[in-house]
């Protein structure tokens, strides 16, 4: 009974401390420099994307729709690892997060990528819809239902991320409060609990590992059916267009399944190399998203040359 009691007091730890990236000191500047720009260029580059679909009538489609809520998601799901990442190459107490502030990041951090995760398997929905059944896509796909299957991603995400909260903090943190990682997440917190946490793992691996993998079989199925119908198209250009369409959404998806199914799913954790694989879901890919939406996106590419034409990006003298 003393002993539980004693557990209970020192359970709770007040501050943790993010050790960041693998790295060199001497390399500090060089990644608090390539950090900023991309940062920047996320922010930048989704805004763009919000602004062009908010200002042109032609790109209020379903597509753009799904495309305006994933540029919002990625503004945001960088912003919530990033700038402390910054901090952290700046300063040595930067690393430095309070209990509340780390379970406000790890809810945070969860909630936007598991809805991340859901919308990219509407968008392939989206995708098949528009390409299976052209004629009917407008009726189909009506302002309620795509409002609906966005609402139902931001749920499930919400949901999502709350069971993993839950079960990763409700566990005794006595310490030590050292998080050999970038960012608060749960398999390195894990790791600094003062009790069993088989169970959590377990129902942590379960539970992504389903959301995952069944998000990536359901974008699977969309573009193997997808890629029959492409092919019953008689026209070269017609194909090269449909094919157009989705190359972008391909991209985005195996860059950012990739890399969380290697950390989530597979046995054993090292640190080191969690920390690299995370940059690329957190950081590279919010910024591949402009990207391969604009330069690979005529539409998209027009809607910005009519923009800049009217004065929009200049200065009005």
């Amino acid at each position: 009974m003393e002993r539980e009691k004693n557990t209970f007091i020192r359970s709770f730890v007040t501050t943790f401390i993010l050790m960041g990236i693998p790295h060199a000191p001497e390399l500090d500047i060089v990644l608090f420099v390539i950090f900023l720009v991309i940062y920047v260029l996320t922010l930048v580059g989704n805004l763009l994307i919000l602004m062009v679909i908010k200002v042109d009538s032609h790109l209020r489609t379903p597509m753009y729709y799904f495309l305006a809520n994933l540029s919002f998601i990625d503004m945001w799901f960088s912003t919530v690892t990033v700038p402390k990442t910054l901090m952290g190459l700046l300063s040595p107490d930067g690393g430095a997060i309070s209990f509340q502030s780390c379970v406000a990041q790890f809810y945070f951090f969860h909630f936007l990528g598991s809805t991340e995760c859901f919308l990219y398997t509407v968008m392939s929905y989206d995708r098949y819809l528009a390409i299976t059944h052209p004629l009917h896509y407008a009726t189909m796909m009506s302002g309620k239902t795509r409002a609906l299957l966005t609402g139902s991603t931001w749920l499930s995400g919400s949901v999502h991320s709350a069971i993993q909260t839950m079960l990763t903090f409700r566990l005794p943190y006595c310490g030590p409060n050292q998080i050999q990682h970038y960012f608060c997440d749960a398999p390195p917190i894990l790791k600094l609990a003062c009790a069993d946490t088989s169970a959590n793992e377990m129902v942590i691996f379960v539970t992504i590992g389903v959301v995952a993998s069944g998000c990536f079989f359901l974008i699977f199925l969309s573009y193997m059916s997808i890629v029959h119908a492409i092919l019953k198209i008689r026209t070269a250009e017609g194909r090269q267009k449909a094919f157009q369409t989705c190359a972008s959404h391909c991209i985005v998806v195996l860059c950012f399944f990739g890399p969380c199914v290697f950390n989530y799913l597979r046995p054993g954790s090292k640190d080191t190399v969690d920390s690299i694989v995370a940059v690329f879901y957190t950081v590279l890919t919010p910024v591949l998203n402009p990207l391969a939406y604009t330069l690979r996106n005529k539409e998209v590419k027009t809607a910005l040359l009519k923009l800049q034409n009217r004065g929009v990006f200049t200065q009005r003298k």
